[in-house]
């Protein structure tokens, strides 16, 4: 075996929420308190620039060690080559990674908390290193089968140093844990930044499972937080930035009833009036994860009861949805306005100004077009949305492109590329259709969990499949260059509706019969595309829904 070779690992194995609620932890003592309260032996809330215990007192707060460093108190090498790579490492990601991952709107907290808390957190440091190697060069990516074995010969410098970071940082945390003297902000912190490496290495799985794990230590916060055992600054920080991303993420992720973004959603006033490009984007993200957990109680409740439309409480809901919508868009407007007339917008507010009416635009469509099954024609009525959201994903794909024209390999924000992935499914125009998915292969490699190819394999073979059955007289599949020169429009009976990706071994969707489990459960980890459809019947002249599986690679 190579010697450079890292030992077998797998992040998702380490169970963190398991860990840290089941260990004996004691209230977590913070170091980022200020010196007054330090020489006190009393708990500083760690409000800046003075914290509330010593304004209250008269006291002069006093912080030592603001300044970001660019590496850890003390090396975490002895080989000068190998911590030559490290300092390297954290300068690519402070200057090139850091901003792109989480955008502009983040970038306080990817260049400034993280980099604070890798000065004292050995595995903050490396974890943020294996990120930046692998952003620095994302692919090619060997199989994570074969790396996770221990078969290294196919890695360059920057993945080998990459998986063994990964490692060395997944094994300081596993040890902070059983000794029960971690903090659960660093926890969380450390649950994003290895989802992030997860997703970079196409670990989609992996990356799933600690987004399970982040939203339960979030939970556990929460209830930490509630008893003062946590400092004011951490609960805010927490509340501020890292929910915000586990609710985007969880907005993406796959459809499943296992994914637990809705729990993070809390009861709160809303208010649309918007001092920030920040809190309309947090305020989209929370309208979005609400508008598709309600997409989901419809197709549920219509696939259960076996119904054309949902009755009038779903209705309600609906409508009460749709009204929040319009009045985030107008706060939107007025935001935009006054921002417009004080200075020039950047790129960056460019770039997330087109991807917020990319989604608004999407969650139109979503919310209007969910409360019923009885025709997918129902979407022809928002084509001028679809070419919305297509002109300004356009205009955010220019705006975040780097110098030499590309796209950052990696995002954590909200990404143009679910608008376009969302459009691709519904949008039944041919021009339109192949115009939104030649945009989504111009986005990020890699986007919260997926990787762009995933993302545009599905939807070639959706659009295929609607080809094939729209051209069902010859028998056999057209080809997506076929398909992509066609004009020929999607009739009412090839179009597909709700549309799941399922493995045999994660158990079939509800309504699956026991011949078509007996058919598909030979390879438990083949992926399968699941897809309704109206289908006409000749004989009666009626319309029958029903539901079809095919396999698919991804």
């Amino acid at each position: 075996m190579n010697a450079l070779a890292p030992k077998p690992w797998n992040a998702a194995d380490m169970s963190l929420s398991t860990l840290l609620t089941t260990s004996s932890l004691r209230p977590p003592k913070s170091k980022l308190g200020c010196k007054t309260c330090k020489i006190r032996r009393v708990k500083c809330g760690e409000e800046k620039p003075s914290c509330l215990r010593c304004s209250n007192t008269g006291r002069k707060c006093d912080y030592e060690g603001t300044a970001i460093s660019f590496k850890p108190v003390s090396p975490l090498s002895l080989s000068p080559n190998t911590v030559w790579r490290e300092r390297r490492a954290f300068a690519y990601y402070f200057e090139e990674a850091a901003p792109s991952v989480g955008g502009e709107l983040d970038v306080d907290f990817w260049r400034t908390i993280v980099p604070q808390i890798c000065r004292s957190e050995p595995a903050v440091w490396d974890a943020i290193n294996s990120i930046s190697a692998l952003f620095e060069s994302p692919e090619p990516f060997p199989d994570l089968a074969f790396v996770r074995q221990g078969d290294s010969c196919t890695l360059n410098q920057n993945h080998r140093d990459a998986i063994s970071w990964y490692s060395r940082s997944v094994s300081a945390v596993r040890q902070r844990i059983e000794r029960g003297d971690i903090d659960i902000f660093v926890g969380l912190v450390s649950c994003v930044l290895f989802i992030c490496i997860e997703a970079l290495q196409g670990g989609m799985e992996e990356a799933l499972q600690l987004y399970s794990q982040g939203v339960h230590l979030i939970h556990t916060f929460r209830a930490h937080a509630a008893t003062g055992v946590v400092s004011a600054a951490h609960a805010f920080l927490v509340e501020d930035t890292i929910v915000p991303i586990f609710i985007r993420l969880g907005t993406i992720a796959p459809t499943t009833s296992s994914n637990p973004v809705g729990t993070l959603l809390l009861d709160a006033e809303e208010t649309y009036e918007f001092v920030s490009l920040k809190s309309a984007r947090d305020a989209m993200a929370l309208l979005g994860t609400e508008a598709q957990l309600f997409q989901r109680t419809c197709v549920n409740h219509i696939r259960e009861f076996r119904v054309s439309h949902v009755p009038p409480e779903l209705e309600d809901q609906q409508i009460a949805l749709s009204t929040r919508l319009r009045k985030w868009y107008t706060a939107y407007t007025d935001l935009m306005e006054s921002l417009g007339t004080k200075y020039v917008l950047s790129p960056q507010q460019i770039r997330t100004g087109a991807l917020l009416v990319a989604y608004h635009e999407t969650m139109i469509v979503i919310l209007a077009t969910c409360v019923t099954s009885r025709s997918e024609i129902l979407t022809d009525a928002y084509l001028p949305n679809f070419q919305t959201i297509i002109d300004q994903s356009r205009i955010a794909l220019d705006a975040s492109a780097r110098p030499d024209g590309t796209q950052p390999p990696f995002t954590f924000d909200a990404s143009i590329a679910v608008p376009l992935w969302f459009t691709c499914l519904r949008c039944r125009d041919p021009s339109l259709r192949r115009t939104a998915l030649a945009l989504l292969r111009r986005t990020p490699q890699v986007y919260g969990f997926y990787k762009n190819t995933h993302a545009t394999t599905f939807v070639e073979k959706m659009v295929v499949v609607e080809t094939m059955l729209a051209v069902n007289a010859a028998q056999e599949m057209a080809s997506a260059t076929t398909l992509e020169s066609s004009n020929t429009s999607i009739p009412e009976e090839a179009r597909l509706g709700p549309v799941t990706v399922f493995r045999a071994r994660e158990g079939f969707p509800p309504g699956t019969t026991e011949e078509e489990i007996a058919k598909w459960s030979h390879n438990p980890d083949q992926a399968f595309l699941r897809f309704s459809r109206n289908k006409h019947e000749l004989a009666s002249d009626t319309w029958q829904l029903v539901h079809e599986y095919i396999p698919i690679d991804l």
